[in-house]
């Protein structure tokens, strides 16, 4: 777990300057959201990052009047009712991505007791939404690239211990597991994945978790 911790740390330094994809952007804005404490640590990085650049001796734009005939030509963001963002049931960065609501949502049956929807799909990402009945294990699996996972409500668990409502899950070729969702109530997350997965473990229990037993 405090590799993990590590890593999302660095995945909030990454926020701060900007560097990542949109939905992983999204991701890590949403967890800043629903956590304070990492919201304060996105704020210091901020504060440190805007330091260095008052420090930083400037440079001359090139091209400077094209550029700025960009910028002002360019349009606006996207900008949703307030009444909507305060009344949602997501992170209002997740809702302004998804372009809709929970409730809103057209679930998919991907297996038993596991709901999935696509928010968004490429060759390079598919960034979801997963809805796992309460106590239901999802089959053993293993990574070929950066799988980041946002708790939105409920829970689930691995080996690596128990991951909570606002809590981020990295996974990497480093890690195979079989997360399973607390009994308390159904665990929804939002997933951002760069890369397939491998299934593994013993033939009899990843048929047992594909069916849902």
């Amino acid at each position: 777990m405090l590799q993990n911790l590590e890593r999302l740390d660095l995945l909030i330094a990454h926020y701060v300057s900007g560097s990542l994809p949109e939905p992983a952007h999204v991701l890590v804005g949403s967890h800043l959201e629903m956590q304070a404490s990492a919201a304060k640590l996105a704020g210091l990085l901020e504060g440190l990052a805007g330091e260095a650049l008052h420090t930083t001796p400037p440079v001359a734009l090139s091209a400077r009047k094209r550029r700025l005939a960009e910028i002002f030509a360019s349009a606006d963001p996207a900008e949703f009712p307030a009444r909507i963002i305060e009344k949602s049931r997501f992170p209002a960065s997740l809702r302004a991505y998804a372009g809709a609501d929970l409730d809103d949502i057209r679930w998919t049956t991907k297996l038993p007791g596991l709901r999935h929807h696509v928010i968004e799909k490429s060759k390079d990402v598919e960034a979801s939404l997963l809805w796992v009945r309460p106590g239901r294990a999802l089959p053993q699996h293993g990574h070929h690239g950066l799988e980041l996972t946002l708790v939105l409500d409920g829970e689930f668990h691995d080996h690596r211990g128990n991951f909570g409502k606002g809590d981020v899950s990295i996974a990497d070729e480093t890690l195979d597991h079989r997360p399973i969702a607390g009994k308390r109530g159904p665990c929804l997350c939002f997933s951002v994945l760069f890369a397939p997965i491998a299934l593994s473990g013993s033939t009899l229990r990843l048929f047992g978790d594909i069916i849902g037993l």
